[in-house]
């Protein structure tokens, strides 16, 4: 009889710092007690604390462990699983919550409380490689009221009455794309395609999904494809996601083997097919069109439209698309209904949402809110805060097509047209932090050159009007700046968008424009002042020595590797800025924090 379970996280961020080691140290340790038949490992998906990886949870208690190594296992073993005592050095130590008191379940910890998992729901509580773990979490009970209970149309009805709009980044209603793609069902070959072609810089949301539920993009495939009229479903994933491409092959092999895809599902005479594509990690093909070129074995291009996917996409025929969190909401949608979808969210952003946390922050990880939660919510609370008393700047949202919110507008609800409306966008989710030390015209200058690099080169605008943008950020930052460059950009970057062929060349001025729009007093002191508020630019910072708290220990110029410090030991010690090559190690070795970069 099982009487306790020790769920282990096998997400990438958990794997990377040797949850597998745990797993296996956990093994033998139960095998050396003679508690296998008694205790049950479970390797899940991501619980979304990954900066406090590797993370293991004892059920029935709960106890949340983090930072666990194969060391710790046998005292876990000895003193929690033989003897009851939980291993208080390795509890998570979540700050208290409202009126002082701590948190007594994990869903009331400050990080899980304002959360709401819908697309998340199973990752961090099944075993990802076990059918049956999702099955006892209803899963698949959706496709089977679709194909046994609804017409093809009533799905569709469904999904357009929950609101559920793409979570892939432009937000268009998921139940509407269906739609254009309904007709003519059995009389012309139609496909239904999932992008998990996930390339913003910090973003890992679909990859989670896939690792920790990927049962519940199977499932939601299907039921597009019954709601369209296609039986062949095609999962483009980067190659990059060993893990995830491992459990999405695992979990199509046992769908097939329980009857869930192939032919007769659920006894009718509805048939589902899925397979996998790879992607060699070109930015580009997470855009649709430039995708399904991919998969059809071409240079991943994107193509004009219209025509439309939903008209003629895969192959020529007619193709719906969307991405992994779209579709992990559509089996939940199909069971509870479109009015409690709906009751989720804000007026005309219905729903949850995914955010890949990162940056300058205390909580990174992998979280979904409520649309409509306060950016101030997910930096303060969710987030922990900015780590080391540094004050928050602005959080960049939609990645390299997205842009930067300001400090100031820290309580903006986070939901699609609140987002525009300020300069930024939702895009796939990718939520990264800065802080007072961050410089925003080289943070714009990061996500532009992304852009450039990853840029197919298919249309002039993408292909030559970023890469002069780039080169007056370079200029800017390398102080050669020169008065009318910030108009310059903003020419450029409303050219761009205007002209570009597809969505990534429309979108990618975003980061440079929204920067100008909330900071653009750090653009002039780059071009005017030749220095760098944030002292963040290298060819702009200057380090310097306070003669006030300089003792004249003598440290930092021992330390300089091209002896651009002197002084007299017990009197304070200057820079030589001309030899200077600002690489910050006197900073580091300053025991007074005498040393400071302006």
């Amino acid at each position: 009889m099982i009487r306790a379970h020790v769920l282990i996280c096998a997400g990438t961020g958990c794997t990377s710092s040797g949850s597998a080691a745990v797993r296996s140290a956990l093994t033998a340790e139960l095998e050396k007690h003679g508690l296998t038949e008694e205790i049950k490992m479970v390797q899940t998906g991501c619980f979304g604390l990954c900066a406090l990886g590797p993370i293991m949870i004892v059920y029935p208690e709960g106890v949340f462990y983090s930072r666990v190594t194969a060391e710790d296992i046998p005292e876990i073993v000895e003193e929690h699983l033989l003897k009851g005592r939980p291993v208080q050095r390795l509890v998570y130590n979540d700050p208290v919550v409202e009126g002082g008191e701590a948190a007594s379940s994990l869903s009331e910890t400050a990080f899980y409380r304002s959360q709401m998992r819908i697309a998340l729901r199973n990752c961090g509580v099944i075993d990802p490689e076990n059918i049956e773990e999702y099955i006892g979490r209803d899963g698949y009970t959706a496709l089977g009221k679709c194909v046994t209970e609804m017409t093809p149309d009533e799905v569709i009805q469904l999904i357009l009455d929950s609101g559920l709009r793409g979570r892939g980044g432009a937000g268009f209603p998921t139940g509407l794309k269906w739609k254009f793609a309904s007709g003519n069902r059995g009389n012309v070959q139609k496909y239904v395609c999932c992008n998990a072609d996930e390339g913003d810089p910090g973003a890992f949301m679909d990859r989670s999904i896939l690792e920790g539920d990927p049962h519940a993009v199977i499932e939601a495939m299907a039921i597009a494809g019954y709601a369209i009229g296609a039986d062949q479903g095609y999962i483009y994933v980067r190659a990059e996601y060993p893990i995830a491409v491992q459990r999405l092959s695992t979990a199509i092999k046992q769908a097939k083997e329980y009857g869930l895809l192939g032919d007769n599902i659920f006894g009718t005479d509805f048939k589902f097919n899925l397979d996998i594509r790879l992607g060699a990690g070109a930015f580009v093909c997470g855009e649709e069109t430039a995708l399904m070129t991919s998969i059809e074995g071409h240079r991943g291009e994107p193509r004009p439209r219209p025509p439309f996917p939903a008209v003629k996409g895969l192959f020529g025929q007619p193709t719906i698309l969307n991405n992994v969190e779209t579709y992990a909401n559509i089996p939940q949608i199909i069971i509870n209904g479109a009015d409690w979808f709906k009751s989720i969210g804000t007026e005309k952003s219905h729903g949850t949402k995914v955010f890949a946390l990162g940056g300058k922050i205390t909580n990174t990880g992998l979280v979904e809110i409520p649309m409509g939660t306060p950016l101030r919510t997910i930096i303060e609370e969710i987030g922990g805060g900015i780590p080391n008393g540094k004050k928050f700047k602005a959080a960049q949202t939609g990645g390299p097509s997205g842009g930067c919110i300001p400090a100031s507008l820290i309580d903006t609800p986070v939901d699609y047209d609140n987002l525009i409306a300020i300069g930024s966008m939702m895009g796939s989710g990718g939520l990264i932090v800065m802080d007072e030390d961050n410089c925003m015209v080289d943070i714009a200058k990061f996500f532009l050159g992304f852009t450039v690099d990853e840029s197919c080169g298919k249309c002039t605008p993408c292909r030559i009007g970023t890469r002069r943008m780039l080169e007056i950020l370079e200029r800017i930052t390398e102080g050669k700046g020169e008065e009318g460059d910030i108009e310059k950009l903003i020419e450029l970057g409303n050219t761009i968008k205007a002209t570009a062929l597809c969505g990534l060349g429309q979108t990618a001025p975003n980061p440079v424009l929204s920067t100008i729009r909330y900071f653009r007093d750090e653009y002039e002191a780059h071009i005017r002042e030749k220095r760098c508020p944030a002292g963040a630019c290298k060819a702009l910072a200057r380090i310097v020595i306070d003669p006030v708290k300089c003792v004249g220990c003598s440290l930092c110029s021992k330390k300089c590797p091209v002896g651009a410090i002197s002084g007299t030991i017990k009197s304070p010690f200057v820079i030589d800025q001309s030899k200077c090559i600002k690489c910050g190690v006197c900073l580091a070795s300053c025991p007074k924090k005498a040393i400071v970069k302006k």
